[in-house]
């Protein structure tokens, strides 16, 4: 065979190289060796940081755990932590928009320090508002706060029970909150008088539970509700229409009435509107066209109803008093505040649960209480033996989807077994 000449084969063996670079580089990678043994796979897997419950590495800090205590400050709980004084101030000021230290910071509320050994000093605080919401000083040079919240799922629970003492004691022994019980006033507030609840009495309420990390901190949204008091039925079904949303009876009628049954929340009748008391401080019998609502002093009083404010004064027997007209039918009045709310004055308009005083016993009074005076067509009336009309019911277009609602919900309510005192807890999630 004739041999190449050498001038062509300088020419030749660049373009033979490259071509089997080429053809080498489309064939498959070699696959990597397994690892010879477990510890060697282990070993391959960085593992992920294990987050707190506020999002921090827990081993990256070494952390301090505390209460705010009385008097305590925002520095208090800095200084000792080697925290310069004018990173402390910084991080004050920059909290204001978010969370003003010199106000908000509460004596029993928890709080964490997160110290970063390496440099000897404080690098985050975190201070717990609530069960939920939180907020995150950053202490480094760049000086960060912002505020937080923990993740929260969303229960739905049925609860049931026949009333013994009273809706907060049932509440409590079944182990549910008892926040539950001023929800329910809140929304019966018009058609039931809470403090004249009997032996008897039952209920049963689908409600959502908030939960972290499976444990209770909170109650959501009331879906429906039925209360029997004095064996009469009472059923709530909170819809929304229009972006509002509100609770309704079984036939599409708002329960929101035109008055308030109590000025105050949580009181007792003391004394009821009665055309011939024996007067306790005037040793006499005489009318007493009111009914007086015992508790304790500086308890906040609401405008019973929407209307205006035509008078706010104090008078030698009423004490400090508010007059409110609400149209040309009602007045009422609220006697012996120990004060009268700012900004109430003769002509300012007030809206329905408007704190207007403070419960007291100023004037012709024997303890804390306020006596509430109710008028129709300038005659004093016994309010709790009034029929008020109810707010706009359902409106038209929505009745369709109100009725769907109501359809699902109120066989749950009647199928409820109802639980005595003495039985299970009857907190199951709903189907």
């Amino acid at each position: 065979m004739q041999s190449v000449p050498r001038r062509r084969l300088r020419l030749i063996l660049p373009l033979l190289l490259l071509s089997g670079l080429s053809v080498f580089a489309l064939l498959p990678p070699d696959p990597a060796p397994p690892p010879t043994s477990e510890a060697e796979a282990d070993s391959a897997v960085t593992p992920l940081p294990v987050l707190d419950e506020y999002g921090f590495a827990a081993d990256a800090f070494r952390t301090v755990e505390a209460r705010i205590r009385r008097n305590e400050t925002f520095a208090d709980l800095l200084v000792p932590h080697e925290v310069p004084y004018p990173t402390i101030v910084r991080a004050a000021e920059k909290a204001r928009p978010v969370f003003d230290v010199r106000r908000h910071l509460r004596a029993g509320r928890p709080y964490r320090l997160y110290l970063d050994d390496s440099l000897g000093t404080a690098r985050y605080l975190v201070y717990a508002q609530d069960a939920v919401n939180y907020v995150v000083f950053d202490l480094s040079d760049s000086v960060r706060v912002y505020a937080r919240q923990r993740p929260v799922e969303t229960v739905e629970r049925t609860a049931s029970g026949v009333i013994t003492r009273s809706l907060y004691e049932t509440l409590d022994e079944q182990g549910i909150d008892p926040a539950l019980a001023i929800e329910l006033s809140e929304i019966y507030a018009w058609q039931i008088d809470f403090y004249r609840i009997q032996k008897h009495d039952a209920f049963t309420v689908i409600y959502e539970e908030r939960r972290i990390d499976g444990e209770p901190v909170g109650l959501g949204r009331i879906r429906a509700a039925r209360f029997t008091h004095a064996g009469r039925d009472y059923l709530a079904f909170r819809f929304e229409q229009d972006g509002q949303a509100d609770y309704f009876d079984e036939e599409g009628n708002s329960l929101r009435k035109a008055f308030l049954m109590s000025p105050v929340k949580y009181a007792r009748i003391s004394s009821r509107y009665n055309l011939r008391r024996f007067h306790p401080v005037q040793k006499r019998y005489k009318a007493h066209l009111g009914t007086d609502y015992a508790a304790p002093a500086g308890t906040p009083i609401r405008a019973t109803g929407d209307g205006v404010v035509v008078e706010a004064r104090y008078a030698k027997y009423n004490g400090n008093y508010v007059k409110i007209r609400h149209n040309g039918t009602y007045t009422t009045g609220y006697l012996h505040m120990s004060r009268i709310a700012k900004g109430i004055r003769p002509g300012v308009r007030v809206r329905q649960g408007d704190v207007i005083g403070y419960v007291g016993s100023t004037g012709l009074a024997t303890g804390p209480h306020v006596c509430y005076r109710f008028w129709k067509n300038g005659r004093q009336v016994n309010h709790l033996r009034e029929e008020f009309p109810s707010s706009e019911p359902v409106q038209a277009r929505h009745r369709t989807a109100f009725e769907t609602l109501r359809n699902t919900l109120l066989p749950r309510l009647e199928q409820a077994p109802l639980h005595y005192a003495d039985a299970a807890p009857a907190t199951a999630p709903a189907p």
